[in-house]
This record gives structure tokens, C-alpha cells and sequence, in this order.
């Protein structure tokens, strides 16, 4: 059975970057690494895409 899942991932992040939404833009063009298991083969990964940057008038 193929399926898709969702998994949440906590980061700890040290950064030279002044505004932290540049780090999370950094981040978000970074690989994931999710191995499989002996009952699980993982097809592909990907970072979902964050909208950070509020744009104010």
C-alpha cells in the first residue's frame, strides 16, 4: 500500500542571518533525510513550503 503521511520536525537553529525568516527561507531549499525501515520504504521527502514574510502595507 502506498500512502502519504505527515511528520512534524523540530529545529534548533544557530544563524548569523539578522531576520530569521532569511534562516527558514535558507532551510527550506535544505534536503531531509527519512530512512526506510524493514516494514516501511519511504518514496520520497520533501520541506513544505512556509509563507513567513508578512507584508505590510
Amino acid at each position: 500500500m502506498e500512502d502519504k503521511i505527515f511528520l512534524l520536525v523540530k529545529v534548533t537553529i544557530k544563524t548569523t542571518h539578522p531576520v530569521i525568516h532569511d534562516a527558514i527561507a535558507e532551510l527550506q531549499n535544505s534536503d531531509v533525510k527519512i530512512t526506510s525501515t524493514e516494514n516501511v520504504q519511504v518514496l520520497r521527502t520533501e520541506i513544505i513550503p512556509m509563507n513567513t514574510r508578512n507584508i505590510k502595507n
